[in-house]
């Protein structure tokens, strides 16, 4: 029974108000549990850093994401390691032989120049689908505010689906400065001049999750999520949170 008047939340295969997971080793048993609850409320599962290059029954859970209309992809760290090891086409035969159609393009550990990425977007955007990350891991090498928008001008006109703002695991490094904080002056130039649906912030945190959903409302796109906080986001993102109580459409 549906009562209460809540913000209007995108359904089915979205496109926007995304929810992408961060898998950083759960056991298909405990994959399957989640999926078979919550599905519905994920959209994209990254399989985190380089961990897809090591997990067992990898083909497996890919296909038990899959099944549940989940999109898997493999975080950009693997990216960037076949990258520095010159195993791009390696990589490439990887994915194509785990039916993943994603890929993720990111500079958050080594540096990879801006018109090189744009060049390997171009060259792959008609095999595979493309997430391109922007923002390093390492907090001292903060991009200005000028950068964050020509990387993001650039690696979406290149044909990207989606960019994503780096966030880590821990929420301090890329968007975020050491303590958490959303660097407000790259946030408020981004949503003035991107595309806002077109950008996925990575946010750990609750905290994180609600700055942007307060923000810019219930549809955001969102990153890096906790499995186990799917359903508290939902419920952040539908005002039934504290934080979010006056949330409207």
């Amino acid at each position: 029974m549906n009562f209460l008047t809540l913000p209007k939340r995108t359904t089915g295969v979205r496109k926007f108000g995304i929810t992408s997971i961060i898998d950083l080793g759960l056991t298909i048993d405990q994959l399957s549990s989640i999926l078979k609850d919550y599905s519905e409320l994920i959209d994209f599962a990254k399989i985190g850093i380089g961990t897809a290059y090591i997990t067992p029954n990898l083909s497996e859970k890919i296909r038990l994401y899959q099944n549940h209309n989940v999109i898997p992809y493999f975080g950009g760290t693997l990216f960037e390691k076949c990258y520095h090891q010159n195993k791009l086409a390696e990589f490439v035969d990887f994915l194509h032989s785990q039916k993943v159609d994603w890929i993720e393009i990111s500079c958050g550990t080594i540096d990879i120049p801006l018109e090189e990425r744009i060049n390997i977007i171009k060259n792959l955007k008609h095999e595979f689908n493309v997430l391109a990350e922007v923002g390093s891991k390492d907090s001292n090498k903060a991009l200005s505010t000028e950068d964050w928008i020509n990387e993001m001008y650039s690696l979406l006109d290149a044909g990207s689906q989606y960019c994503i703002t780096e966030g880590r695991q821990s929420g301090t490094a890329g968007i975020y400065q050491t303590n958490g904080q959303v660097r407000m002056d790259v946030f408020q130039e981004l949503t003035s001049n991107v595309n806002i649906n077109r950008i996925i912030f990575e946010a750990p945190t609750a905290k994180q999750q609600m700055f942007f959903i307060n923000q810019i409302g219930a549809n955001v796109n969102l990153g890096n999520v906790k499995p186990e906080d799917v359903l508290i986001l939902e419920a952040e993102r539908c005002g039934l949170r504290s934080e979010t109580f006056f949330l409207e459409d």
